[in-house]
């Protein structure tokens, strides 16, 4: 089959791989019908993470089942699914927490598993045309027959539910305000998230145009920080308070307004300073234990200098870690199913997969519009 597959820094490539098999009763083989490339791929496909040539990616992925293991009970060949980009048995002290992007079964030795990514076990990505799913009465969650909302669908395999975990760590309430740090997917995602969930205000925080513009129509505030001092901005705009709430949706590739070099902290600490004191923040945005592109020996290792007394002394809780899919996918899809959200605003193109590497280079150069790359096997 055709597979989007890692070369090196800054080159995949479509190249034929095996078709996945049954290797266990309680598997499953899909059909891909659109995976999406993420901002997560960005880091292996820029050299940033441990990725070895050969990796096949791909997080973001729905389709059609195609075979189905002796030991599948809930499922059957043609149903539509969606399965999170978290890989989880559904069994384990975590997974039975609803904790499952830390299952403790799927990734021996380390505790959560994902499709096609460095680190996070044995499973090939589904930039491909073809899946197999592990505990796939657990891991698929099944969609309507018909076809439906396929660009909003892929998007609870990971944004979607990403953004609204922000929020959750976050703890946004009806009412309030909140700033949201990044406007690429996720940052979109959390800021619509937070209108979903009632709030007040939302500011929504980056410098790239088309996201902000993005942002405005959803109904958020923009925020130009290459402009000016988001926080003094922000500030100003609340009576000096700063937000109720915050989000980081950026990660440790942040940058400084003229994206002249990279500051990993300088977005933690600005929503230190944005969020009043007592205030909540919740931190989907990636960090990473080491970063071999970082820019010190510290960033290296994954330590950065963040204003943790700035944050002591206002009194505020941070909430941080990836997003348990599981936990919010379902409400999520009956959500777009009622009508009440329709996250493909966010969606720019949507290609075959032998256009992968050119949205690839396009997307990490952040150039003619590219957002959110679905892309159809």
């Amino acid at each position: 089959m055709k597979a989007v597959v890692y070369q090196e820094p800054f080159s995949v490539a479509i190249n034929e791989v095996e078709r996945p098999t049954i290797q266990h009763p309680n598997d499953v083989i899909v059909r891909i019908t659109s995976t999406a490339i993420c901002g997560s791929d960005l880091h292996m496909y820029e050299g940033r993470t441990a990725a070895q040539p050969g990796i096949v990616f791909g997080h973001e992925n729905m389709g059609i089942i195609d075979e189905v293991g002796s030991g599948v009970v809930s499922l059957n060949r043609g149903d539509r699914v969606v399965m999170p980009f978290n890989v989880a048995c559904g069994f384990c002290k975590n997974c039975m927490a609803g904790n499952t992007g830390f299952c403790l079964t799927v990734n021996p030795g380390f505790a959560g598993g994902a499709y096609g990514y460095v680190a996070m076990g044995p499973y090939t990505g589904g930039q491909a045309e073809y899946l197999r799913v592990p505990f796939a009465d657990f891991n698929c969650l099944k969609l309507p027959a018909d076809g439906s909302h396929e660009a909003d669908f892929i998007l609870l395999a990971d944004i979607f539910p990403t953004g609204y975990h922000g929020c959750e760590l976050a703890q946004v309430s009806p009412g309030e305000s909140v700033v949201v740090y990044g406007a690429g997917p996720v940052g979109l995602m959390a800021a619509y998230s937070a209108l979903l969930r009632g709030a007040a205000r939302v500011f929504s925080v980056d410098r790239v145009p088309e996201r902000l513009a993005k942002a405005e129509e959803m109904g958020a505030t923009a925020i130009d920080f290459s402009s000016g001092d988001p926080v003094e901005m922000i500030k100003d705009q609340t009576d000096g308070e700063g937000t109720d709430k915050g989000v980081d949706a950026v990660g440790y590739q942040a940058q400084v307004a003229d994206a002249s070099k990279e500051e990993p902290a300088i977005v933690l600490n600005s929503v230190i300073q944005t969020v009043r004191p007592t205030g909540r923040i919740g931190v989907p945005g990636l960090y990473v234990p080491s970063d071999p592109g970082g820019v010190d020996e510290h960033a290296k290792q994954g330590m950065l200098l963040v204003a943790i007394g700035k944050m002591f002394e206002k009194g505020q809780t941070m909430g941080t870690g990836q997003c348990n899919v599981k936990r919010y996918n379902r409400q999520l899809r009956d959500m777009i199913i009622a009508g009440r959200a329709k996250p493909s605003f966010v969606v720019s193109h949507e290609l075959s997969l032998n256009e992968a590497p050119d949205a690839y280079r396009k997307f990490d150069q952040r150039i003619e519009g590219y957002t959110k790359v679905i892309l159809h096997p």
